[in-house]
């Protein structure tokens, strides 16, 4: 007989000092093995707020990333090191040319205030701790870009497009996105970074269409990594916690759409909640882990050759954490 995950996972997570944290994204089978779950922001407060020694996340890089550097002193290990594809879509070199780009367009670099998405790797984020930005979540992002508009300077937003040009529309404010169409600076409050995340580009305006057709009292809610077009037309746009409480306070007997990753949405009711894409609209990365992946994570420690832990160089988490530090006294 093959090994028993669930079981093997229970017993280690019994004689280990470790807390085990799951994002909403992950499989099912993963994520009810989280003795914290949640979403990006929730998850880096209350994995620096755990005693245990071990943090074993269930998530994708920059999450655990981001965990070792506001808890310094955890080890950090992951079941598998999935790599986010948005947060490869920009680096360090391309951050420096986004800041470039804004100089040549005659923004001074004392005038620029970044402010990256948690979506991004450590070194995009020691970046911007470099010149006094901050880091947001899809939570708090209002927060942190209002706090952030409050120096007078331009904000520098990356790495997602949508994220940034959903909340300059919901804040009344003007955004370009550099490398689409004419970006001048000078004229915008945000000036984005053209990225995004490619599972939230499935929702599209005949999705939309056929769901109000099909039941022309159904509610439609998306997160805002979706574009601005479906933002616009939806009845309500929130980070993933958001969407949750927003859906499950609904009447029961309340349809509603969803935009956002297929594992949260299939998991959210049991009826009248529907996956507003005719695609599959499951992030690869977050579904790479498995329960042998976290089994053999948890045996390692027991072995005393723990495997995948997440490491950070010293220069960038000290800079980086000036990023999320500010985040997390901003919200």
């Amino acid at each position: 007989m093959g090994i028993d995950y669930k079981q093997e996972i229970e017993r280690l997570k019994q004689a280990l000092d470790v807390t085990v944290v799951a994002h909403y994204y992950q499989r099912d089978e993963v994520f009810e093995m989280g003795d914290i779950v949640g979403d990006s922001l929730e998850l880096a407060k209350k994995s620096r707020e755990v005693d245990s020694a071990w943090i074993v996340f269930c998530g994708v890089g920059f999450m655990g990333q981001s965990v070792k550097i506001l808890a310094p002193h955890k080890r950090v290990l992951m079941p598998k090191i999935a790599c986010c594809a948005m947060a490869r879509m920009i680096d360090a070199v391309y951050f420096d040319d986004s800041v470039k780009y804004m100089e040549a367009h005659g923004v001074p670099k004392e005038a620029i205030l970044p402010i990256t998405y948690i979506n991004s790797d450590a070194a995009v984020k020691a970046k911007v701790g470099e010149m006094g930005g901050l880091v947001c979540t899809s939570s708090n992002a209002f927060k942190i870009i209002e706090k952030g508009l409050e120096s007078g300077k331009k904000i520098l937003f990356v790495p997602d497009r949508c994220l940034g040009q959903n909340f300059a529309n919901s804040m009344g404010l003007k955004s370009c996105v550099i490398g689409e169409g004419e970006c001048d600076p000078k004229e915008a409050d945000i000036i984005c970074f053209n990225g995004f995340c490619s599972v939230h580009q499935y929702f599209t305006l005949e999705d939309i269409a056929f769901y109000r057709e099909r039941y022309p009292d159904i509610k439609i809610a998306v997160h805002p990594e979706c574009d601005p077009a479906i933002v616009d037309v939806a009845d309500f746009s929130g980070s993933t916690s958001q969407l949750i409480k927003y859906i499950t306070e609904l009447d029961p007997e309340q349809k509603v759409a969803v935009g956002t990753e297929y594992n949260l949405v299939n998991r959210l009711r049991p009826s009248n909640t529907y996956v507003l894409s005719s695609t599959k609209p499951e992030c690869p990365t977050m579904n790479e882990t498995t329960l042998e992946d976290l089994y053999l994570v948890l045996k390692s420690i027991e072995d005393g050759a723990p495997i995948n832990e997440v490491l950070v160089d010293e220069h960038i988490a000290y800079h980086a954490s000036l990023a999320l530090e500010r985040m997390m006294e901003g919200s």
